[in-house]
């Protein structure tokens, strides 16, 4: 039999092509992603599939999925995929770690300047026609010099993050699994409880995995620990901060301001987040480059084809 991979979305041409040189690829053409129906039913005769954060493998999936050898997983989070149940069955994932670390920690820093610096607001304000002109006290930010820079997760983005904190002036604390000198870092960091790390910082950025222990981990009662005066940035999953936290925190004036790039349920966003002028909402662009979106692809279809000839995945899911 044939090999077949399915494409749950466009991906570009150059991988596309790649691909079919080792199997009849079949790609979802649709904007949005895939209906379940359908991809239930166009997985039946797969053996690999390159699915994304949309794509939800779950046993329905897996058992309509006989042939199934290889997930590649476009992207690095991977709480969308039951990994055991795909082990059970003898089923390879990947992901595509280190090539959208650097664009990812680059959208950090957009969005720590952005909600510090007010910008977003402002362009709302052109927008809308309300800037009557330059006053010495008009939308006044934040400086980042001399201020402490919290990591939440210190893997791979949160280092990268971290590394560029000294060209602003500011000082890196972390909470995580890994020491400062385990992990190999140049730049000074120090690591500090979760608790602490609320109470010290004044922007606070989260890099973690989600998991059941970070599932909310910013809840109602960690935003009553921050600094008044502290902001929250996220953009590794939506699901670790409670929407609904955040809100109450900024209508109690508990934290200075937000930049959420990612949701608890994409593409919706709680409503309360609207009303406030000192969020900035971000639709998912952590990784959202050419260049590392198409590496992200080539990565992905390379894993598969490793699998799919008999040979070990570059980047299996440990």
């Amino acid at each position: 039999m044939a090999l077949r991979v399915l494409l749950t979305r466009r991906l570009p041409s150059s991988v596309i092509d790649t691909l079919k040189q080792h199997a009849e690829v079949d790609v979802y053409e649709g904007t949005d992603a895939m209906p379940r129906t359908e991809l239930i039913a166009r997985i039946a005769d797969k053996q690999g599939v390159l699915t994304c954060i949309t794509d939800r493998v779950d046993d329905e999936f897996l058992d309509a999925a006989p042939h199934l050898k290889v997930i590649g997983n476009f992207g690095v989070g991977y709480n969308h995929i039951d990994v055991p149940a795909a082990r059970k069955r003898g089923v390879v994932v990947t992901n595509t770690p280190d090539v959208l670390t650097d664009a990812t920690a680059e959208l950090t820093w957009a969005m720590i300047l952005d909600v510090a610096r007010r910008v977003s607001e402002g362009d709302r304000l052109i927008r809308r026609g309300g800037w009557a002109g330059w006053r010495p006290d008009f939308l006044l930010g934040t400086e980042l010099r001399g201020k402490q820079l919290g990591i939440v997760g210190f893997g791979r983005i949160g280092r990268a993050v971290a590394e560029k904190a000294g060209a602003f002036g500011m000082t890196v604390a972390y909470s995580g699994r890994r020491g400062a000198k385990a992990a190999g870092v140049s730049f000074p960091a120090r690591q500090v409880s979760f608790d602490e790390l609320l109470v010290s910082s004044d922007v606070l950025t989260i890099h973690t995995p989600l998991t059941p222990e970070t599932t909310h981990l910013f809840d109602k009662r960690a935003f009553a620990r921050m600094k008044r005066t502290a902001f929250l940035v996220n953009t590794s999953r939506g699901q670790v901060v409670d929407e609904a936290a955040v809100a109450w925190a900024l209508g109690e004036r508990l934290i200075a301001g937000a930049a959420l790039d990612v949701f608890e349920n994409e593409p919706q966003v709680h409503p309360g987040l609207l009303a406030f002028e000192n969020v900035v909402l971000v639709p998912h662009l952590g990784s959202a480059t050419r260049e590392t979106r198409t590496a992200m692809a080539d990565l992905a279809a390379r894993n598969m084809i490793a699998v799919l000839s008999g040979q070990p995945p570059l980047t299996p899911i440990p």
